[in-house]
């Protein structure tokens, strides 16, 4: 297991930053992919960009979780399955878009109803140079989607119009451990 990361939380302007290319495929840009994957499982997350832990860089990992029992559905049809996206850019996406449920580590005791396009088609590279394409649906598809929002300085609420599309998580009373995030300004 390789070091956990300090999670970079709401408000801290490094999230409203644009990532730069990663320039270097190397030993140390393997182990930066395994640290965020590690992180996002120690939160039980199902994915983590570079700016979520302080690294200003266009990468991001993600994971689709494995059902917990034979009984249960699987969410997608590559659960279970890791994947670590190095400067990786949307070369599709579908017209129609769906609507679902997401939430952030970095926006910790939120969640919210967000309108994405329903596939995307992404071009990436490995952490060792290895250039690779990726079509994606459903989950999958939106945890791409909100990854890449991270590189590009956008968090998933800017995408929320109607105030009663995002509300705290209920823990016993306690209000969410931080507020929501403040809107960057208009270009």
């Amino acid at each position: 297991m390789m070091p956990i990361r300090e999670l970079v939380l709401v408000n801290d302007p490094r999230l409203r930053a644009q990532a730069a290319p990663v320039e270097q495929f190397s030993a140390e840009l393997a182990r930066l992919a395994q640290d965020m994957l590690d992180t996002m499982h120690a939160h039980h997350g199902v994915g983590l960009a570079g700016p979520q832990i302080g690294v200003m860089r266009r990468i991001f990992v993600a994971h689709i979780p494995a059902p917990e029992s034979e009984e249960e559905e699987p969410l997608h049809p590559r659960a279970g399955e890791t994947f670590v996206f190095v400067n990786p850019q949307i070369t599709r996406r579908a017209p129609e878009t769906v609507e679902g449920e997401e939430g952030c580590l970095s926006i910790p005791g939120w969640r919210g109803l967000v309108s994405r396009p329903a596939w995307v088609e992404v071009a990436a590279h490995t952490t060792g140079g290895e250039a690779f394409s990726l079509t994606a649906d459903g989950l999958l598809a939106r945890i791409i989607q909100h990854e890449m929002d991270h590189l590009d300085g956008i968090l998933y609420p800017d995408h929320i119009t109607e105030r009663d599309k995002l509300w705290p998580i209920e823990t016993e009373g306690e209000p969410p451990p931080v507020e929501l995030p403040t809107k960057p300004p208009a270009v």
